[in-house]
């Protein structure tokens, strides 16, 4: 892989969550969900680090630990949306590394922010790189909480899907199949974009697969563009979307 280029990493970071209201400012030893996530983007190799919202609550929090704070529309529908505005006001060019690293992801490994960058540096032909990571139980695979995605001969994503893919079907069931040697991809959710491919997602109308699976990667695929993959080199942990994950990362962080 390519050396690291000159990235950029966006949080994009909202105060409404269904599961848990607030959770971006809600307290982990001593600092927000936020700032952890934000302390782990300057632990990259990352050039720039900016919290995207659209909340003044998070601006004014964010803006007093440290952090570069860009305002954003309300009316964006997806943390894609967002970067690619913040993208706009900063004035970023076309082809800039972008980095989308979701405020709730306080445990992200630095060494993954460099890698996905990475990635996209070494495919100069192709906007969108994301990381994957092997499915470790029937359980995940059949879960249409964790995300599959299944890859062409040369690295690129064929298709994303809460589904099951691929379908093993001389198998009686997945954990067979698993025990035979075949594998699942689970797909991380980790982002690296060229400013371009942004632009373009936010003027593009979502897609007919993208709304069945409410999945947004899926807008890329349908419409020709390419998104290259590469397993990730550490493990990725979950990020924070419930009660028991805040529980979770409080347990973590405070050892």
């Amino acid at each position: 892989m390519s050396q690291t280029p000159d990235y950029v990493i966006v949080i994009p970071a909202r105060f409404a969550s269904e599961r848990l209201p607030g959770k971006m400012l809600l307290e982990v030893s001593g600092r927000s969900l936020l700032e952890h996530t934000w302390r782990r983007a300057l632990d990259s190799a990352a050039g720039q680090v900016v919290i995207a919202t659209d909340n003044n609550q998070i601006h004014s929090v964010a803006t007093a630990f440290g952090a570069e704070v860009v305002m954003t529309a309300s009316s964006h529908r997806s943390g894609s949306d967002r970067i690619a505005e913040c993208a706009r006001i900063q004035g970023w060019k076309e082809d800039q590394v972008i980095v989308n690293l979701q405020g709730d992801e306080p445990l992200m490994p630095a060494e993954c922010l460099d890698q996905v960058a990475s990635l996209l540096g070494a495919h100069p032909d192709t906007d969108v790189a994301t990381l994957y990571a092997l499915v470790a139980s029937a359980a995940e695979v059949n879960n249409p909480n964790v995300v599959k995605v299944v890859a062409r001969h040369d690295g690129h994503a064929l298709l994303f899907s809460r589904s099951g893919i691929p379908v093993a079907r001389d198998f009686n069931d997945v954990a067979e199949a698993m025990s035979s040697g075949i594998k699942w991809r689970r797909h991380l959710g980790l982002y690296a974009y060229r400013r371009r491919a942004l632009d373009w997602f936010a003027k593009t109308p979502a897609t007919p697969l993208e709304m069945a699976e409410k999945l947004e990667q899926l807008r890329f695929l349908e419409c020709g563009r390419r998104i290259v993959l590469a397993r990730a080199r550490m493990d990725i942990p979950p990020g924070v979307d419930t009660q028991a994950d805040l529980d979770r990362v409080r347990d973590i962080i405070s050892e």
